[in-house]
């Protein structure tokens, strides 16, 4: 009935349903990243005060971060299992598990007892949580994307539909930051002893609201298609692991230079800033505000710009921006100028949306629709465990030892080469007709 019902859509109603999958995949998505962003910003503020307290504060950091890098290790195991049900059930059933997952075990985050409570247990339980909530944005990723992607029809506005569930993540971040902003605001230390756990008890509300928007679309033609045919794969991770190992690798790379200094810029810069720095604590939430109101109008721009220019063009420019952005932007930092610092946040996710925006599509056209979702996810979160994950601890690692930020910024450079060499390998393998079956995203 699904592949029936998305086969045989007139013009006017599969427009409908691509708006729909579009607004369902990018407002989820926002939720999601929500969740994960909301823990990033705490850990740099809150949680190396109340579940490290008996640490050196930069050995605190550094515990904090450790916790922090766990959410990221998951993300591919994540992508492994949700990645296997988004090619064998579908996009839709799977995207709405993945909400689930990750939105309770981040409403958990808010229960959980401080050191002074029960003592290393608390450290632990975090770790738990953390490690769950990077299983459902590992799954959540390339179910978001697919759901876009693979309801266009045209590979010259791919790259701009599929930037959409992209746009989730400033979305996602400027939510957690405001959230944060707006508790932190409590007077005396009441932020610390309980206002944190705030937003994360209203990430049930939002898990609640997706759901609903989520349960209201249709499955995409592509998988719907794949469904009539019966053509689904019986184990899709291990045929994309046999049939796309470099797609995977490259994938992988290319990320280098996008996730590892995005969360150094938002979340590395909350301990730097505050610890370091001796900026407030809101001077930092604001500026990172900022920087993702920017990233709302700069993610679905570069997106298009990719459909004109091509994918690889665009991606490999912003990796060469970034790299150079390194050096800039702690060299701002470190001016003490709080004008100067203010620019540099804002205009830190300028370069890294060059490669954000075209990313997804890039990606995903690496991949046949049969195992698109498994090697998509596989390939985008297992760059978490290279890059995402260590980087602010690489970062607070490397600023103890050498006492400067441009040697942070050597570090965001070496990413940037990285990831120019992968992209460079990269084919785009969705226009090439894999299977002689006609379709542009090849089943």
């Amino acid at each position: 009935m699904v592949a029936n019902n998305a086969a045989t859509l007139s013009e006017l109603e599969h427009g409908i349903q691509l708006r729909r999958a579009v607004i369902a995949a990018t407002i989820g998505t926002a939720i999601e990243w929500y969740d994960f962003f909301l823990y990033s910003v705490v850990t740099g503020l809150v949680f190396a005060q109340l579940y490290f307290p008996k640490s050196d504060p930069l050995v605190g950091t550094l515990e904090a971060f450790t916790i922090y890098a766990v959410g990221f290790v998951a993300r591919p195991i994540g992508a492994a299992i949700f990645g296997h049900f988004g090619d064998r059930i579908g996009r839709k059933s799977t995207l709405i598990a993945t909400l689930l997952v990750m939105g309770i075990a981040t409403f958990l985050v808010a229960l959980v007892p401080t050191y002074d409570q029960i003592g290393i247990w608390g450290a632990v339980i975090l770790t738990v949580l953390r490690f769950i909530q990077g299983i459902g944005v590992g799954g959540e990723w390339g179910g978001s994307v697919l759901m876009s992607m693979e309801w266009a029809r045209s590979n010259r506005s791919r790259g701009f539909i599929a930037s959409w569930p992209q746009f989730g993540v400033p979305c996602g971040l400027f939510l957690a930051n405001l959230a944060v902003l707006i508790v932190s605001q409590m007077s005396g230390d009441q932020f610390l002893r309980w206002g944190w756990r705030v937003p994360f008890l209203f990430s049930l509300i939002l898990v609640a609201v997706g759901l609903y928007i989520r349960l209201g679309i249709l499955e995409t033609p592509v998988f719907a298609r794949i469904l009539a045919e019966r053509r689904i794969e019986r184990a899709p991770i291990r045929e994309v692991l046999r049939q796309h190992p470099k797609e995977i690798v490259l994938s992988m790379f290319a990320r280098m230079a996008e996730q590892a200094p995005f969360y150094i810029f938002t979340a590395f810069v909350f301990a730097y800033g505050v610890g370091t720095l001796k900026l407030p604590r809101d001077f930092l939430l604001v500026a990172v505000l900022s920087a993702s109101v920017v990233s709302f109008v700069s993610i679905p721009l570069f997106g298009h710009i990719s459909d004109l220019i091509g994918r690889t063009r665009m991606y490999m420019l912003g990796a060469v921006a970034t790299g150079v952005f390194g050096f800039i932007y702690f060299g701002m930092l470190g001016s003490g100028n709080r004008t100067l610092i203010f620019l540099a946040i804002v205009l830190s996710l300028i370069p890294h949306d060059m490669q954000y925006g075209p990313q997804a599509a890039l990606i995903a056209e690496s991949f046949k629709g049969r195992v698109r979702y498994s090697g998509a996810s596989l390939g985008y979160q297992l760059a978490s465990v290279i890059a995402g994950g260590p980087a602010p601890f690489i970062a607070a690692w490397l600023f103890a030892r050498y006492h400067s930020g441009y040697a942070i910024g050597g570090y965001i450079a070496a990413c940037g080469v990285v990831s120019l060499l992968a992209t460079s390998q990269m084919t785009n393998y969705a226009g090439k007709d894999l299977e002689g079956d006609g379709s542009s995203l090849g089943l």
